[in-house]
């Protein structure tokens, strides 16, 4: 399985839940899951994560300091199982510049894993420390919700 995670600009949500994901997986065992970010903008490609997440994933035991800003390109959605965005912006932009008919493997990341119907990552960039950790907050449950999700499929198909 592959998962992309996306947001604007690829230096704060995306990074975090792609730290969060890579956490849980290695944490219950599934190497196999590949995982990637990226942005709906390419205004950061190159960059690495704003400090401020960097920072906040680090506090919760990841490390995405390592991790590079890139757009979105066509062919994430040939390379990809599922493109998982932040916030319902990111989700109309994929879907308007997806392939005929890949529109469908984009989606909102809490919605998707099971979290929040319909929920959406709020953009931390402007704000302070809390909302880092409240992006943490939820890009982690969306994680372990992906983590229980692919665990039970895996077990129903065994």
């Amino acid at each position: 399985m592959k998962l992309l995670l996306v947001c604007l600009g690829n230096i704060c949500r995306s990074p975090m839940a792609e730290g969060a994901l890579r956490l849980r997986l290695d944490a219950a065992g599934l190497d196999w899951v590949r995982t990637d970010s990226a942005g709906t903008g390419g205004w950061h490609a190159g960059e690495a994560p704003d400090r401020r997440a960097v920072a906040c994933a680090r506090g919760h035991g990841a490390d995405i300091s390592a991790l590079r800003a890139r757009q979105l390109r066509v062919a994430d959605f040939h390379d990809f199982d599922w493109l998982l965005c932040a916030d319902a912006r990111n989700l109309r932009d994929l879907r308007a510049t997806a392939p005929a008919g890949l529109e469908g493997k984009a989606r909102l990341l809490l919605d998707w894993s099971g979290v929040a119907a319909g929920g959406e990552v709020p953009d931390p960039y402007y704000g302070g420390h809390d909302d880092f950790e409240r992006v943490w907050r939820l890009v982690d449950a969306a994680a372990q919700a992906v983590v229980d999700r692919i665990c039970a499929r895996s077990a129903s198909s065994a």
